[in-house]
């Protein structure tokens, strides 16, 4: 890092939505040769600044300069052209179109794009349509495009949220080969011992101002919590106790043997009522088509699936809710009806008993209202749901479960790309459900979060459950070694 003046310079930016305030007067500084942390819980204003400073729309007031000179980025190719490259939190792609075909829309060099993702070994078909491709190949995507564009800050929206651990090793490695020529990088990321790893400074925003800059590796993580949270707020989730869920306990949902075109390949497991049972896999294991076939979204080839003893058989999403299986997705706006308000989202599976889209009865607006404050959910900007952060918009879906009820939740990766206040609610909540005798399948891709919330963990490899262990004494070391298919049990 050098003592050169600022590559990046943004004072007193201000965004309004409405009645939502999402940036006050917002100041951050990236020098050249650096890798700077923006930081914040949810809400905070991170993403809204990063738009701002990629033209997605124009500051209430502010001013940004770019090596000293003044920019006003009113579109992202005006970014581009100042030297601002922006992978966001969603890929940038256009679904029904090739690879090729988005890029050479874009303008971008498809030749360096390649030479990029074969750095970082990705073998990807550039006449794949963008929504047949995984959604962690599509993060490495967006960043190989950014990267094409040579800009002198890249900017990283919560890239890593979407990969795994060896994926997000390659996003790793980038980054010095980035800053090492002078260029920079402004990283956004929840997880903060990445933080404490990759970066050399960090601005923290909280309530849309920047309130520190700070030095992660000297401060470290308790420093970043306080000036993210405020000193008053709580600042650690308490590990779980070890709860010995009974033997005698009901078996709510059993997976017999379970296939499905060579991604499930015999999977097999029992939960039982009041559990929490964590499901931790490499990426590309069976997981995601596990939860589909649990959930009623697609249906195995072969194998059962008991709910409560019974086959469930579900043609659909609807029969296994109707058996009150119900389903988190991980991509949230999956879940959501974006332009629709707060309320209406939360009692979206009431509609079905009454047949029509109406104003719901005062016993169903108390639920909502129940449910609002157990989450804690922002609905400041209720009128859109779209408009909530990524962890109001998590709590939205989780809350809708809670307003209409069910007997077993199938979470996964409920809390990717969310704060740590928001990540303690939800644990909570999952707690919650479990004491009161619900049941809940929980797959994380951050490991840590297995003994904080589960009773039990079950590792998938290849398909197929190879480990099972009480989760209180599972260690990131076993649970990996597991997951490489390197300690498997009957």
């Amino acid at each position: 890092m050098t003592d050169e003046p600022a590559l990046l310079r943004a004072t007193g930016i201000a965004k309004t939505f409405g009645p939502v305030v999402a940036l006050r007067s917002a100041d951050l500084e990236v020098r050249p040769g650096e890798v700077h942390a923006l930081l914040g819980a949810n809400g905070a204003g991170k993403s809204t600044l990063v738009k701002i400073l990629s033209g997605v729309f124009p500051p209430d007031t502010g001013s940004i300069e770019v090596h000293g000179e003044k920019v006003s980025p009113s579109r992202p190719e005006h970014a581009l052209e100042a030297g601002l490259a922006t992978v966001f939190q969603d890929p940038s792609l256009i679904p029904d179109l090739t690879v090729g075909q988005n890029f050479r829309l874009t303008g971008v060099d498809v030749d360096t794009v390649r030479g990029w993702l074969e750095e970082m070994e990705i073998d990807l078909d550039f006449d794949l349509v963008i929504k047949e491709i995984p959604l962690e190949t599509l993060r490495m995507l967006d960043l190989a495009r950014a990267l094409a564009h040579e800009p002198a800050l890249l900017l990283l929206d919560e890239i890593t949220a979407a990969l795994t651990a060896d994926q997000a090793e390659k996003v790793f490695d980038v980054m010095p080969k980035w800053t090492e020529q002078g260029r920079s990088v402004l990283f956004i990321t929840h997880r903060l011992a990445e933080v404490l790893r990759m970066c050399d400074r960090a601005t923290v925003l909280r309530d849309g101002e920047a309130v520190a800059v700070l030095s992660p590796k000297e401060g470290g993580e308790h420093v970043l919590l306080e000036a993210m949270l405020g000193p008053e707020a709580t600042r650690e989730v308490a590990a779980a106790t070890e709860r010995a869920i009974e033997s005698t306990a009901p078996i709510v949902l059993e997976a017999r043997d379970l296939h499905s075109r060579g991604k499930v390949n015999g999977a097999s497991f029992q939960l039982r009522r009041g559990e929490i049972l964590g499901v931790a896999a490499l990426e590309g294991q069976g997981q995601e088509r596990l939860f589909d076939l649990l959930s009623g979204d697609r249906r195995p080839e072969s194998g059962e699936i008991l709910v409560e003893g019974e086959p469930l058989n579900a043609r659909s999403p609807h029969d296994a809710i109707a058996r009150g299986v119900v389903s988190v997705p991980s991509d949230r706006l999956q879940a959501l009806l974006p332009k629709r308000p707060v309320r209406e989202n939360l009692t979206v599976p009431l509609y079905s008993e009454f047949g029509q889209w109406f104003s719901i009865a005062d016993r169903e607006a108390e639920k909502v209202a129940d449910s609002v404050d157990r989450l804690a959910i922002d609905t400041r900007a209720q009128a859109q749901v779209r408009r909530l952060s990524g962890g109001n918009q998590q709590k939205v879906v989780l809350g809708r479960w809670l307003t209409s009820g069910f007997n077993t939740l199938l979470c996964f990766d409920p809390t990717r790309g969310i704060d740590i206040q928001t990540k303690r609610q939800i644990y909570e909540l999952l707690r919650e459900v479990a004491d009161g005798g619900a049941s809940v399948l929980l797959y994380t891709s951050e490991l840590p979060e297995i003994p904080l919330v589960c009773d039990r963990v079950l590792v998938l490899y290849d398909g197929r459950v190879v480990h099972e262990q009480s989760a209180a004494s599972a260690t990131e070391e076993a649970l990996l070694s597991a997951s490489h298919g390197l300690a498997e049990t009957p």
